[in-house]
């Protein structure tokens, strides 16, 4: 505070209304903490009978997850997670580096990318059971059964989260500055040195971006390993959705869930202080 003019002003820039910011608080507050804590109380309760839920706080469920079958599906569900996004990303970037570079039909073709958006989630994987059907003409004529396998699985993932993936990395690589890739090889690198050292440098917050955008949701994915996999193979997501619909153990399903936030939870925040010293750095 300085007085200036018979007048106290205001020092360290610029000052907005706290309110401003009320109704996300609120929005945030009441659809994602409130359930997220019911969750976690239903997570310390124990079974009773059939169906019912005794609030007795103890870590029974969490004891039971220690069980090898969990940590073997857990593993099996990171390498879910993985392959989507690697895969995702080997598709991606190369259709998004034509995109913001070389293509004249940027918004047609963005707009070809968004569609499938327009359309449920659900009928999405099922028109991939449609296609991956033997009795299709195309796999019969190959001879190949792809549906209910964790091929189909695989392909399920993909073609659904592709988008994700080629968006944030569009949007990276829509910015940058060309004539300094041209500057390069001007000065001596060839094509993939100077790919390697400007346009890989540059396009990375959209390779993190996109790559938090399909990891993340992978590893609560249940819609494509139930349709296109015919729940032949666990993944978690699929127990989560056994335990509350089937099973009717909502005490180990809410533990299971957050076994899921808290792992994401540890690998946002991960990211976020390495990006931190990323910029400090950079």
């Amino acid at each position: 505070m300085r007085e200036i003019g018979g007048r106290r002003r205001r020092s360290g820039g610029p000052r907005h209304p706290g309110w401003l910011a009320l109704p996300a608080v609120g929005w945030y507050a009441v659809f994602f903490l409130a359930p997220l804590a019911f969750v976690a109380a239903y997570s310390f309760a124990e079974l009773s009978g059939f169906a019912g839920v005794a609030f007795n706080w103890n870590f029974e469920n969490y004891r039971y997850l220690w069980d090898p079958v969990y940590g073997q599906i857990f593993l099996r569900t990171l390498g879910l997670a993985g392959f989507g996004t690697a895969a995702t990303l080997l598709v991606g970037f190369p259709f998004a580096y034509w995109l913001a570079r070389y293509s004249r039909r940027r918004t047609l073709l963005l707009l070809l990318v968004i569609v499938p958006f327009w359309t449920s989630f659900l009928i999405r994987t099922y028109a991939w059971l449609i296609i991956l059907d033997p009795d299709f003409p195309l796999f019969r004529a190959l001879d190949v059964n792809l549906l209910y396998t964790t091929r189909a699985v695989y392909v399920g993932v993909v073609y659904n989260y592709l988008p994700l993936m080629v968006l944030p990395l569009y949007a990276a690589l829509e910015r940058i500055d060309w004539s300094l890739v041209e500057a390069a090889q001007d000065l001596g690198d060839g094509p993939l040195r100077a790919f390697r050292r400007i346009t890989v440098p540059l396009a990375l917050p959209g390779v993190v971006a996109g790559s938090l955008l399909v990891f993340i949701p992978l590893t609560g994915e249940y819609l494509i390993p139930a349709i296109l996999g015919g729940n032949k193979t666990a993944y978690t997501g699929t127990l989560i959705a056994q335990q509350f619909s089937e099973a009717h153990d909502w005490p180990l399903g809410s533990a299971l869930a957050m076994i899921v936030i808290a792992s994401m939870t540890v690998v946002l925040v991960a990211f976020s202080r390495i990006a931190a010293r990323g910029d400090v750095g950079g």
